[in-house]
């Protein structure tokens, strides 16, 4: 690390400043919809199945594992969106 300008005793700092940010907003509104993409794409396959299956086609096993892995992806996303919640509200709550 280097040393922060103004320190004259040349210690490293204990935190270096950021020099960049580490998420932007056009990768995050990216990776965002990416991830919304997925869960949606999950849940299309799923409902896709068990309609083949309802209708006399596909097979019982492709079909639970689809909707075991719509079911994941949903789970996921929403855990995701309430930490992101919980951390709005926190930032919120400060006092400046």
């Amino acid at each position: 690390m280097r040393p922060i300008a103004g320190l004259t005793d040349g210690a490293p700092p204990l935190v270096e400043p950021a020099r960049k940010p580490l998420v932007n907003g056009p990768e995050f509104t990216s990776a965002l919809e990416k991830a919304v993409d997925n869960v949606e794409r999950a849940q299309q396959s799923a409902d896709a199945q068990a309609t083949k299956l309802a209708t006399g086609g596909g097979n019982l096993h492709e079909v639970a594992l689809a909707l075991e892995k719509a079911d994941i992806t949903m789970r996921v996303a929403v855990k995701v969106r309430n930490k992101v919640v919980e951390a709005y509200q926190d930032v919120m709550r400060m006092n400046v």
